[in-house]
């Protein structure tokens, strides 16, 4: 079993210190040169540790190596009660106790306590805590002297020396980034301020971005909170400048919450739900003291009471992408990061009542997360999932435990990719072909599977679709194709590599021959076309703010900008990349960085869009990064896996009643 890696994260703690020579973890404290303030509320100490005293540290390390116990994750934990378990506390210090606020690490959780005896009456206890619960680690002084702390008592800083070398695999990484030479331009000055302001900070250290920060905003609702979704972005921009603790710290704060008792109308999901969105609150206790909060919200303040399944989804690819840039994969390693994945993974790989791979959601569970028409099984959601399958079978560490996982993650992104690829493919041919499909069709070799009428086909469509261009449509069910074109979710599959290099190549065709639709003025349409007349008024309910080409109903969104550039870097369309980001730094400042764009073209900022909307700023300033660096670019995307193409779980089936049906398809899919 791997030791566990001290000072990796800076969450804050409190360290209660009772005696004014008391030694740290066996080691005498270092002087002060400092003066120290019995009044002061918080104060910092300066000194660092020795050779000799960081010795000591190590040989704690072997101690703990010895003393770990197997990690075991008892249902019990899953059902505690929802209480701000994270938290850190400020105020005045009590006559008995100094409570310091101090940076330390958070430990890998495994159930050790290690006792290191200074003589028979002072002892120091170091409490890793919490089963799979993060918390951070507690530095406890236990004191049965009856002397208080005198203003020569010090406040350590720790975590600044790592113990673990396995933390700094990444630092030549980040440093390649950060000294990458390039003049920055007013306009990426002005988003990198403006990205900074946003930074919302938990106990002293940064942990995510607000969604907007506009000043003159007096009803923020909850746009003052840090969203998964929103924060992506965000975390790649700091990611490529090289500042990777803001993003640690996110990946670890919102895998704590993940554990959290999340109920609606006395019903509560299954267990790996991640949060759509949390706010730090400060909580008033006695005496003038107050702690932080973290408060996540699951869905059950959402619009709709809607759970954000993409959130787990955006998580784990998040995750993948701080190791592939930082080279820390020693965070990916923990056993409490790899526990969230594997409930992750089971929340979406849990048996059904579906006879399809793709992942079954309501409506609103996604980017759109208002009534749009998109329940069922939308693309958004199968390019994010298909994605982070991809991702969880890199991480994943191969043991007794995972191998089960590992083989039903192969067998579902083989079904899953080609399902999408021959399914939900349409251009000029399939469309042609959809038009002459017979119906009522009742047998395992039938043509028309899903029992898809030709009168479905829009209008719109036929004289829409390019010669040479083709998209992935946005939605399929029985007896029913959703033709819109969901910008998201297909730029997401040339990511990915959901789509084949062929199809890929034709998505981008598509977007290059309807640049005025689907760019405009102002990149990028979230689908198209909108939602009009009566079927507004069905499939939105007569929604107010997704009016046509209005919000999630045929808006534009500059976010989609940075995932547009990492799809065109992938296809080698380095000149589409580089117009749509052009065309958005003329307008984007000018306009006060909004969320989105109304009209047909992106001619007007949205009626109730939000300024300094934060991952529109980050948007733009990751897609200028990306193609300044197509090294880091191409650590982002995947390329094709042949080898689950030859993957097909039917092949495992003793029965005959079971027959493969991609033994006619499969000369289309392996192109």
């Amino acid at each position: 079993m791997k030791s566990i890696n001290f000072l990796t994260m800076k969450p804050c703690c409190k360290i209660l210190i009772s005696r004014k020579n008391s030694p740290f973890l066996g080691l005498p404290l270092p002087i002060s040169h400092q003066p120290f303030t019995p009044n002061s509320s918080t104060f910092q100490f300066h000194h660092s540790f020795h050779t000799a005293p960081r010795t000591r540290i190590l040989n704690l390390q072997s101690i703990l190596r010895k003393t770990q116990k197997p990690f075991s994750a008892p249902s019990s934990t899953w059902g505690q009660s929802r209480i701000f378990s994270s938290s850190c506390l400020c105020g005045k210090s009590s006559n008995r106790w100094r409570h310091v606020i101090a940076s330390v690490a958070s430990v890998t959780n495994y159930s050790t306590s290690v006792e290191t005896r200074v003589n028979d009456k002072n002892f120091e206890r170091i409490y890793v805590q919490g089963g799979i619960n993060l918390k951070p680690s507690v530095v406890e002084k236990i004191d049965l002297d009856e002397n208080i702390v005198s203003d020569e008592g010090a406040n350590v800083k720790v975590g600044e020396d790592s113990v673990n070398n396995e933390n700094f695999e990444g630092f030549n990484a980040v440093e390649t980034v950060k000294n990458v030479g390039r003049k920055e331009s007013v306009v990426e000055k002005e988003g990198w301020k403006l990205l900074e302001n946003a930074v919302v900070s938990y106990c002293g250290s940064p942990i995510g971005t607000l969604a907007a920060n506009d000043p003159n905003d007096k009803l923020p609702l909850n746009y003052d909170q840090v969203f998964i979704r929103d924060f992506v972005p965000s975390a790649l921009a700091f990611l490529l400048k090289g500042d990777t603790e803001i993003v640690r710290n996110f990946l670890l704060h919102t895998l704590q919450l993940q554990s959290w008792e999340k109920t609606v109308d006395c019903y509560s999901p299954g267990q790996g739900l991640m949060p759509a969105s949390f706010k730090v609150r400060t909580v008033p206790l006695d005496e003038n003291k107050f702690e932080e909060v973290l408060d996540p919200d699951f869905g059950e303040s959402a619009i709709g009471r809607v759970a954000p399944v993409d959130s787990g989804l955006w998580w784990i690819i998040l995750l993948r992408a701080y190791g592939k840039i930082t080279g820390d994969h020693a965070l990916q390693e923990r056993v409490d990061v790899q526990t969230g994945i594997k409930l992750i993974l089971n929340l979406c790989l849990s048996d059904g009542f579906d006879m399809f791979p793709s992942l079954l959601v309501t409506d609103g569970s996604c980017m759109i997360d208002r009534r749009m028409g998109i329940h069922g099984h939308p693309l958004e959601i199968q390019a994010l999932f298909y994605s982070a399958l991809r991702c969880s079978r890199e991480m994943l560490l191969l043991d007794d435990g995972s191998k089960n996982l590992i083989r039903a993650i192969n067998n579902r992104l083989s079904a899953l990719s080609f399902h999408l690829r021959e399914y939900y493919w349409v251009d000029m041919k399939k469309i042609n072909e959809i038009y002459r499909y017979k119906t009522e069709e009742y047998s395992t070799e039938a043509t028309n599977k899903f029992n898809i009428y030709p009168e479905q086909i829009p209008h719109w469509l036929m004289d829409w679709i390019p010669e040479e261009g083709g998209y992935l449509i946005g939605n399929l069910q029985p007896a029913h194709m959703d033709f819109r074109f969901f910008t998201l979710g297909n730029l997401w599959s040339i990511v990915s590599s959901l789509g084949t290099p062929k199809q890929n190549e034709a998505i981008l065709n598509l977007i290059e021959a309807k640049w005025d639709d689907l760019v405009g003025l102002m990149p990028l349409k979230i689908c198209y076309p909108a939602l009009e007349s009566e079927e507004w008024r069905i499939i939105t309910g007569s929604d107010p703010k997704n009016t046509p080409w209005s919000y999630h109903n045929g808006g534009s969104w500059p976010t989609l900008l940075w995932q547009f550039t990492l799809a065109c870097m992938k296809m080698g369309r380095m000149d589409l990349a580089k117009k749509a980001v052009d065309l958005a730094e003329t307008r984007l400042p000018v306009d006060r960085w909004p969320e989105y764009y109304d009209t047909k073209y992106g001619k007007f900022v949205g009626k109730q869009a939000r300024l300094y909307q934060t991952w529109t700023i980050a948007g733009y300033l990751t897609s200028k990064m990306l193609l300044e660096n197509a090294e880091m670019a191409s650590l982002l995307f995947w390329e094709e896996d042949y080898d689950l193409l030859e993957i097909c779980v039917c092949a495992l089936s003793k029965s005959g009643r079971k027959k493969c049906s991609r033994g006619a398809a499969k000369s289309q899919i392996l192109v």
